[in-house]
């Protein structure tokens, strides 16, 4: 397959991802860690402004801040098409032409910088369709391509920070690549549902939390030793939580790793506060949650003493 056509075809199946959203999907988690749809979108059609002028032989400097912040305006889904639109019209017109292009750290060829932009595109598409229920089957012929350049480049490519920890393949050509790139090809309700959760502790949100659990929930607070107490229902746990961060100053819950598979999840945090004093402290800990449809049905926390 040729270069331009492999981008072209990968910016299609991105956009054909971006069409199928929903107007209540744009603050839904995604499998790129604290990105929203919305924030996912954005950065793809970034990378898509910026393709014009860069394959125009203009400079990161020369560019500026033009391109900051948000890209999306009231209408997200037709800056997306229409930066699409653009990148491939610009990228077809100069790629028959080599060279090379300007970019953060330095002087690439264009076709590496092609190849790049055909592999982000092929991935976030997959992201997209994974966060909004979406076709999450990707071309086999776009997999393949990607991955036999992408092989050569994974190492360097983590090392730099570009790409998190491997991901856990889960058998295939395509969960091999996801897996390449740090996703897990299985991400999924469960996994939508952790990111929500743990950012809705996040922000100290108690009506989120409690739109993300069951009306049969079950908590187990760390506390008193050495089982720690028990509360049953919504109506039980959301009082814990009103005064959890209600009556605690400085309350604020961070998380430090999540891992999700089927109905279960775990999620690792830290909890900060103030003291009267006005000195700041903290504890470290773990949840084990089970999710029944999408919420959190039982939520074991246990922190280390």
């Amino acid at each position: 397959m040729d270069l331009n056509t492999l981008y072209h075809r990968t910016v299609e199946a991105w956009a054909d991802r971006v069409n199928g959203v929903g107007p209540e999907q744009w603050g839904a988690p995604t499998p790129c860690r604290g990105w929203t749809v919305r924030d996912l979108v954005n950065h793809v059609v970034g990378e898509d402004l910026w393709t014009v002028p860069l394959v125009e032989g203009r400079t990161i400097e020369e560019v500026g801040s033009s391109l900051d912040g948000d890209l999306l305006g009231d209408d997200p889904v037709g800056a997306a098409l229409d930066a699409a639109m653009s990148a491939t019209k610009a990228t077809a017109t100069r790629l028959p032409d080599g060279g090379t292009v300007h970019l953060s750290y330095g002087e690439e060829q264009l076709g590496e910088y092609v190849h790049q932009l055909a592999a982000d595109h092929l991935v976030h598409a997959w992201d997209l369709a994974a966060a909004t229920g979406g076709d999450t089957r990707l071309d086999p012929h776009l997999v393949a391509e990607v991955h036999a350049w992408f092989t050569q480049r994974e190492e360097m490519y983590r090392s730099g920070g570009a790409i998190g920890p491997r991901g856990v393949s889960h058998g295939g050509a395509q969960a091999d690549l996801l897996a390449a790139f740090g996703r897990d090809s299985e991400w999924g309700t469960t996994h939508a549902a952790l990111a929500a959760f743990s950012a809705a502790f996040g922000r100290g949100d108690v009506d989120a939390i409690m739109a993300l659990m069951t009306d049969d929930c079950v908590f187990e607070a760390t506390g008193p030793a050495p089982d720690g107490a028990r509360h049953d229902g919504a109506e039980a746990v959301r009082a814990v939580w009103e005064e959890l961060f209600g009556q605690t100053p400085g309350a604020a819950f961070t998380e430090e790793e999540s891992y999700a598979g089927g109905d279960r999840a775990v999620l690792r945090w830290r909890f900060d506060w103030t003291d009267d004093d006005g000195s700041p402290g903290h504890v470290r800990g773990a949840d084990v949650l089970r999710f029944r449809d999408g919420k959190v049905c039982e939520k074991l926390s246990y922190v280390k003493g």
